[in-house]
């Protein structure tokens, strides 16, 4: 049995993000496809299997018997599911038609399988790996030291007990002393979560009505994904003479896409964007969200003439992030007491849930070779995407539609995805490969569009 302060329990950002999970039914999902020209190692491919596993990639949630506890993270002995590996090849152009239907895989964080690794083959003789995993296990970053690990074999131990190791009455005394010691912080956000809801009583009250004026709608939502695949060298190139670097250049086809997708707000036209900041700084932390929101404001008519302006507008917000807690976040520590309708409220708080219209951007940066070798072997393209899964007419209405774009720096291509939906509008792959597509025409790109 380990001590209590080696339980690894969730940090309240963690807990907030499954408890979300929970409340809404929505399951946001980290994708990875690999695509092979040539023959895959299939034994490569198993070692990676069972190191994911073995890896922080491979944990799962564990429940306080409390209903106002603390969950913690456990280990299980064996992967979630076996490779699937599927027979039948299809046709090449099906590659994220299938990547999309990966979606659809049951994914549970406390009760697994929390990933999948699925083989495709193609007809034109290539062959597709992906990984799709629940995002609460872990952030981009998180994911990728994952991969990162399984492929080298260098799989770190966090320590983690068994599911199920501490019997009902340790578990209970155990986390009831947890309970004390988190009272401080527990009170501490209950000031400032009044302080917030005070501040923000207007736009939320606005939000509800605007809700509650729409036709009650049901059922669920299938937003589209593309993905797209630049030459880095052209990427940077095209940035330099715009006046920004590549990351400005990432948030200014983000803004111009949220354009095209009628994301601009009513004040002034301006793009709102809600910028992922990493702040995990060692191997040691083991938070599965180890991040912080920048809001940037960005003029989607002049990124593609001079991204100067929007480069110093993510530098300043980006820094700001990282200095400033967001008062939202200063609320987690209430999560184990909230009902699930109080639990969507701080979501639509931390989230901005509002007429701005936010859009999120993620930006991986340049990523080690080794996460292009699944198999041992480095694959020809590979795709880094966000996914959603089981999104309902009413948080999609929520929302006010979304736009998330993901991009990442691998193997001298820029790899981009752009998961949009437009309430109102014909939302099918086929029209966001088109907007993509004007899009990259505007910064005079050269796109593959999958």
């Amino acid at each position: 049995m380990t001590t209590e302060s080696q339980e690894h329990r969730l940090e309240f950002f963690d807990q907030t993000a499954f408890e979300l999970m929970r409340a809404t039914g929505r399951g946001q999902l980290m994708q990875c496809v690999w695509v092979y020209e040539h023959p895959v190692d299939f034994e490569g491919l198993r070692r990676f299997h069972r190191n994911i596993a073995d890896s922080l990639g491979g944990r799962h949630i564990e429940r306080s018997p409390l209903p106002f506890g603390r969950p913690r993270w456990v280990q299980p002995s064996h992967a979630p599911s076996e490779i699937q590996i599927n027979e039948t090849p299809r046709p090449r152009d099906e590659l994220m038609d299938w990547a999309d239907e990966l979606a659809t895989l049951p994914i549970d964080p406390e009760h697994g399988p929390t990933w999948y690794l699925v083989v495709q083959p193609f007809t034109d003789g290539s062959t597709a790996i992906s990984i799709v995993a629940s995002h609460v296990i872990g952030d981009g970053t998180a994911a990728g030291l994952a991969i990162f690990e399984a492929v080298t074999g260098n799989v770190r131990d966090g320590g983690y007990e068994r599911p199920g190791s501490r019997t009902r009455r340790q578990a209970l005394a155990a986390d009831a002393r947890q309970v004390i010691r988190d009272l401080p912080a527990t009170r501490k956000a209950l000031v400032q979560g009044a302080k917030l809801v005070y501040a923000k009583r207007k736009d939320l009250t606005q939000s509800r009505k605007t809700r509650a004026g729409r036709q009650p709608a049901e059922g669920f939502v299938t937003v589209p994904s593309v993905a797209l695949i630049i030459d880095m060298a052209e990427w940077d190139a095209r940035a330099e003479s715009l006046g920004g670097n590549g990351y400005s250049l990432l948030v200014g086809i983000t803004a111009k896409l949220a354009e095209r997708l009628g994301r601009r707000r009513k004040s002034d036209g301006a793009v709102t964007l809600v910028i992922a900041i990493n702040l995990r700084e060692s191997l040691e932390d083991d938070r599965a969200l180890a991040m912080a929101f920048a809001s940037a404001t960005v003029d989607p008519e002049k990124v593609t003439v001079d991204l100067s302006e929007a480069r110093t507008v993510v530098r300043e917000s980006r820094q700001m992030a990282k200095d400033q807690t967001d008062p939202a976040m200063e609320l987690f520590p209430l999560m184990p007491w909230l009902p699930k309708a109080a639990v969507k409220g701080v979501a639509e708080l931390l989230f901005s849930y509002s007429e701005d219209l936010p859009v999120s951007c993620s930006n991986l940066g340049d990523l080690p070779p080794q996460i292009a070798q699944v198999d041992g072997t480095t694959a020809e393209k590979v795709v880094l995407r966000a996914l959603d899964q089981n999104v309902s007419w009413q948080e999609m209405q929520r929302s006010h539609g979304q736009l998330v774009v993901v991009s990442a720096r691998i193997n001298g291509k820029v790899a981009i995805s752009v998961e949009a939906y437009e309430i109102g509008a014909e939302n099918t792959k086929e029209r966001l490969r088109e907007l993509a597509a004007q899009t990259m025409s505007d910064f005079g790109l050269d796109a593959v569009i999958e």
